[in-house]
């Protein structure tokens, strides 16, 4: 696929619409297809991939790349809470299709392939980039309140223990799975699995809380 050039005037001109201002039909689905390319090509190839690359998987020229993303914090960034939010949104998809303790776990295991995915990600989060500031606690209001929901079902059912924090189990699934940690990626899942069954250690079911 033929990628139109971009000069260094297009580059240092380009800038992002203002806040309130309403996006184009057209303009939004160029958003929306540059940011699912740079999702597929940071799981490729890391967050420093060619905005050539990225431009090229999702059908356009790099000037409306640059257009729309003036500089690679801002695509990292709607990458990034475009799949925290999808990942929160699928709490809510879980808690419906299955009973609390699989819940909990189809969506850790949701969760796992978010976090595995991230190729340079986490670098990218903790360089001390200020576009990157907000972004940590973005994932964790997100995520949290997402998990800690799953959870309290499933200890209200008697299926996990009632004592799990949200947040210190977000954190640990993260670090197990952490690109950085060079884990063949089953020996990660194995890990997590086994993290899991701890959340059923002292469960506590309805019968027996009641006796």
């Amino acid at each position: 696929m033929r990628v139109s050039a971009v000069t260094t005037e297009d580059a240092a001109t380009a800038t992002p619409a203002p806040p309130g201002r309403r996006v184009r039909a057209d303009a939004q689905r160029n958003i929306d297809a540059l940011t699912e390319a740079a999702k597929v090509v940071f799981a490729a190839s890391g967050v420093d991939a060619p905005l050539t690359e990225i431009a090229a998987q999702a059908g356009v020229g790099v000037g409306t790349a640059y257009r729309h993303f003036a500089q690679r914090s801002d695509l990292v960034t709607a990458v990034f809470r475009k799949e925290v939010d999808a990942c929160a949104q699928a709490a809510t998809t879980v808690a419906a299709q299955y009973p609390p303790g699989e819940a909990v776990t189809r969506w850790i295991e949701r969760y796992t392939g978010f976090i595995a995915t991230k190729h340079g990600l986490g670098a990218a989060l903790h360089s001390g980039n200020p576009a990157f500031a907000a972004l940590p606690d973005y994932f964790l209001a997100q995520l949290g309140p997402a998990l800690s929901g799953l959870l309290e079902a499933a200890a209200g059912a008697g299926e996990i223990r009632g004592d799990i924090d949200a947040e210190d189990l977000l954190l640990t699934v993260a670090r197990i799975c952490a690109p950085a940690n060079a884990l063949e990626s089953g020996q990660a899942q194995r890990m997590v699995a086994l993290l899991l069954d701890g959340l059923r250690y002292r469960a506590v079911t309805t019968t027996a809380a009641a006796s």
